[in-house]
């Protein structure tokens, strides 16, 4: 995959929707109804989303706020985003968020290996706890052991192709109960391992069979690798990769 790792190093995301936004990445966008629909079957105490590869917050600000993709994209990409500073562009975010809050706001915990990226989301009222931990290479620290056993939900959408059973098996130990699991995965990546440790952790994964496009390929070697990968998976690359998308199904792990 074409990698964008400079977007998401930066003190806000101003980079991050100039990058993405001439291949339609819209992951976020098929996620946010999903991921509020399964906190809202929660009890109210549980109504926690702990988010993985969070970067700058988007799916906490899509779950939890009055607010679109297309409209994070219009107003990270417009004039008025591009004339501050980022501590002004923080004090405009966090009125902004503020004013559109929904009333039933679930708690959100944020994971990313960018520190810039969970401080940002952070400081706008994005995440109500950041961590910046590598769950590939490492056990929790003991304040996101902490945090994690409170979450009701994990969620995660663009960062799967870079996560392995690793990373969910050292979350789930320390939430240590089966907490549901929504993850939007690409059709390139193979899940199966990923699949076994939910299912060692007392959940059992549906798999949807509806796809959802993810973002444009960058250029034809891009798109040559996932159909091959695709392929290999025994899934069909037509209407999907082969018209020039990624695409992404969802996979529901719960008890």
């Amino acid at each position: 995959m074409t990698s964008f790792d400079e977007a998401y190093v930066l003190p806000d995301p101003r980079a991050y929707f100039a990058q993405l936004g001439p291949y339609e990445y819209q992951a976020p966008h098929h996620a946010q109804q999903v991921f509020r629909d399964l906190l809202a079957e929660l009890p109210p105490g549980e109504r926690v989303m702990l988010d993985l590869c969070c970067s700058y917050g988007i799916n906490a600000a899509l779950v939890n706020h009055d607010v679109t993709l297309d409209e994070l994209y219009e107003r990270y990409t417009g004039p008025k985003a591009a004339e501050l500073s980022t501590p002004e562009l923080i004090e405009w975010d966090r009125e902004f968020y503020a004013g559109r809050r929904l009333p039933e706001a679930a708690g959100s915990i944020g994971v990313d290996i960018s520190r810039p990226a969970v401080g940002y989301a952070l400081a706008v009222g994005l995440l109500d706890e950041g961590y910046c931990e590598n769950l590939e290479t490492g056990d929790p620290d003991t304040e996101l052991s902490r945090a994690a056993a409170g979450a009701g939900l994990i969620t995660v959408t663009g960062g799967v192709a870079f996560l392995t059973e690793r990373t969910f098996g050292r979350l789930l130990s320390a939430v240590a109960r089966p907490v549901p699991v929504a993850a939007f995965v690409l059709r390139t990546v193979d899940f199966r391992a990923v699949t076994a440790c939910l299912e060692s952790h007392g959940l059992a994964v549906e798999r949807s069979t509806d796809t959802y496009p993810q973002r444009r390929f960058t250029d034809p070697g891009e798109q040559r690798r996932a159909v091959e990968a695709v392929t290999a998976l025994g899934e069909d690359p037509t209407g999907k990769e082969g018209d020039g998308w990624y695409h992404n199904r969802l996979h529901l792990a719960r008890a």
